[in-house]
């Protein structure tokens, strides 16, 4: 299976509404253009955490989540900025790997918080500890496209 890009969303301010594109410029040691986090206003920003940068999270995860836990969690409800298919985020911590034309260091696992279940209106937490996603730190910008292909550079 080709990993690949499944979904982008951006969200302008905090705690605005994610919004779907097809299409991102990814910049190097600020993020995505239009988002929260690359203008400095996102819920988090006042740490401004190289890591906040981009946020990927699993589709595998989420469909593991409607499975196990019963409930439905949308890509786009996650406030993470991709949703990936076919690669394993968690283990990407401290690797560097490819999404589009960008490139992207894994800082940390994503976990699940009570401002995600404020935000989605859903008990998520309990199921996606450990697999909410992945923070990471863009190295060298580039264009993201949805079904474009993430590339693990470092095995």
């Amino acid at each position: 299976m080709r990993a690949e890009v499944v979904s982008i969303h951006i969200a302008p301010e905090a705690g605005a509404p994610m919004q779907a594109v097809t299409e991102i410029e990814a910049v190097a040691g600020k993020g995505l253009r239009g988002d929260r986090y690359f203008s400095r206003h996102g819920t988090y920003s006042g740490k401004h955490d190289l890591s906040r940068q981009v946020t990927l999270i699993e589709m595998e995860a989420l469909e593991a989540l409607a499975r196990d836990y019963h409930i439905s969690l949308l890509p786009i409800e996650s406030r993470r900025n991709i949703a990936t298919r076919g690669v394993a985020l968690n283990h990407l911590v401290g690797k560097r790997f490819r999404v589009g034309e960008a490139l992207l260091l894994g800082m940390e696992l994503c976990e699940p918080c009570g401002y995600l279940e404020q935000k989605s209106g859903k008990p998520v937490r309990l199921g996606l500890i450990h697999r909410g996603g992945l923070r990471a730190q863009i190295l060298e910008s580039g264009r993201i496209r949805v079904g474009d292909p993430v590339e693990v550079l470092e095995a």
